[in-house]
């Protein structure tokens, strides 16, 4: 099979019949094999309903119905599972995304070679409360990371079949499967423009918050990705820093009472420094961070994958 189409969806149900049937109009003309996966997320509205009927009608549409609602990386990771095609197209269900873009996001990874391709809606047609904390978002994204992709968001992504096999997506990692990708050791990631479409039916079901927990994530995937099996790399460093800084600090403040002492010079006791309790604070703190570093290192030296690796080729 060439192509599964993998299409996480929540109270969509005015344009999912719009949607497979342009889909698959796409598929007939490109005489592409298919497969249609319709992730219904917990919708409470008539969503289910119309993909028992889409399946009824179309041979390539199956579903899968959550008993509510998880979010959208539970709903693509199990659209992952499930996809048997070559190449995996995600793409969402407001019809924003259009399914003219399938056939060259599927031509870059069979005769380019790509292990994933990223959508990029260089035109969008979406309010300024979204489009502006979005490109600030896509910045921060590709810094702290290294991919240079300019639309992190984009629901419009190509993937090998083996790329989404060995990623687990998680939580609301959605956003950085890129970055999940890479670490992985699929490294071969291109970027395609789309043309992006208006909303047609129904309401967003994101709001201003999907900013604020994306800089959250992007925190959390970074640490995962660096420091996720060697934590005391992070936190020993920084303890031992933070306790050295503490520690010559309260050496300077007892040297400079010595030095008032020996030259008969009224001083201070340290114990009424106020930097000598920082000092001290600095090197409580530098001792836990490293602790936190020894516990972490017991962990992820219990860990079941600990030496999980992906393995390439081998003869």
């Amino acid at each position: 099979m060439n192509l599964s189409i993998v299409v996480p969806l929540y109270n969509e149900e005015e344009s999912l019949s719009e949607l497979v049937a342009w889909i698959a109009k796409v598929m007939y003309e490109k005489s592409l094999s298919y497969e249609i996966l319709l992730i219904d997320d917990g919708s409470t509205d008539k969503s289910w309903h119309e993909i028992e009927m889409l399946a009824q009608e179309y041979g390539s549409v199956r579903g899968i119905k959550f008993r509510r609602n998880y979010g959208k990386s539970a709903a693509l990771h199990s659209g992952f599972q499930a996809a048997e095609g070559d190449v995996i197209i995600t793409m969402d269900a407001d019809l924003q995304d259009r399914p003219d873009e399938i056939p060259g996001l599927f031509y870059m990874i069979t005769k380019e070679d790509y292990d994933m391709v990223s959508g990029w809606k260089k035109k969008r047609y979406d309010p300024i409360t979204k489009t502006i904390p979005s490109k600030f978002y896509n910045w921060t994204a590709r810094k702290a990371t290294g991919i240079k992709l300019h639309d992190f968001n984009c629901g419009l992504k190509a993937y090998k079949n083996e790329v989404v096999k060995s990623i687990e997506v998680y939580g609301e990692m959605h956003r950085y499967i890129p970055v999940l990708a890479k670490q992985a050791g699929f490294t071969k990631i291109g970027e395609r423009v789309v043309k992006h479409q208006a909303r047609k039916y129904g309401v967003t079901k994101f709001g201003l918050e999907r900013f604020v927990n994306g800089f959250l994530d992007l925190m959390s995937i970074i640490f995962m990705t660096r420091f996720g099996k060697k934590p005391m790399h992070l936190f020993g460093t920084l303890g031992i820093l933070v306790f050295l800084f503490g520690f010559f600090a309260a050496v300077a403040v007892g040297a400079k009472k010595l030095i008032a002492i020996a030259k008969g010079v009224s001083a201070i006791l340290v114990t009424d420094n106020p930097y000598f309790y920082l000092s001290l604070v600095c090197m409580i703190i530098g001792t836990q961070l490293f602790l936190s570093g020894f516990l972490g290192e017991l962990v992820s030296r219990s860990s079941s994958d600990r030496n999980h690796y992906q393995i390439d080729k081998e003869i």
